[in-house]
């Protein structure tokens, strides 16, 4: 697998059904994108994501090019932690590691690229296998926030996950 940077001219078309209810999309995206998805709605509020936090838009590509997965990826200077957001996969590659696969390697270009010591996510009480998928990459939960999100008569509490840097190896003088 492969990350690179989300070309929308290129990319949406294959990623616009892979949202397939209100529901879901409430789930990815805490209806900060509009559904169903529609290439203007999508590509403002990328560009409202990327003024407020700094994100950045990334598609997740197998290793013949087919693209597998969207994930957006920002970092907080101030905290030096990176987050994860957008995090979707083609629904007929769920369940088999993709998900767990693109994550890990936006969080090594967390790490390595943007030089953060830590990297986050939220993801909903009520998507256990989101959550699962985190933390079969490594992410642990670091507090839950009970009752953040309301969809129709559900309520749904947001867990924030995080991923700590490896301290580098010590280096011994001679």
């Amino acid at each position: 697998m492969r990350l690179r940077p989300y070309i929308p001219d290129h990319d949406f078309d294959k990623i616009k059904d892979w949202i397939t209810d209100a529901r879901t999309n409430a789930m990815w995206s805490a209806n900060h994108i509009g559904f169903p998805l529609e290439r203007e709605d999508f590509d403002a509020a990328l560009g409202r994501m990327f003024l407020k936090y700094g994100d950045c838009p990334f598609v997740a590509l197998t290793n013949e090019g087919k693209v597998t997965g969207f994930i957006c990826c920002s970092v907080n200077y101030e905290s030096n932690e990176a987050m994860l957001a957008f995090v979707v996969v083609d629904p007929a590659q769920r369940g088999k590691g993709t998900g767990k696969e693109m994550v890990s390697l936006a969080a090594k270009y967390c790490f390595e690229i943007l030089k953060a010591d830590a990297v986050q996510l939220n993801v909903f009480t009520a998507n256990a296998p989101a959550r699962h998928c985190y933390e079969s990459a490594g992410f642990t939960e670091r507090h839950t926030d009970e009752n953040a999100f309301t969809y129709g008569d559900e309520s749904w509490g947001r867990c924030n996950m995080i991923l700590q840097a490896e301290p580098a190896p010590a280096r011994t003088l001679i």
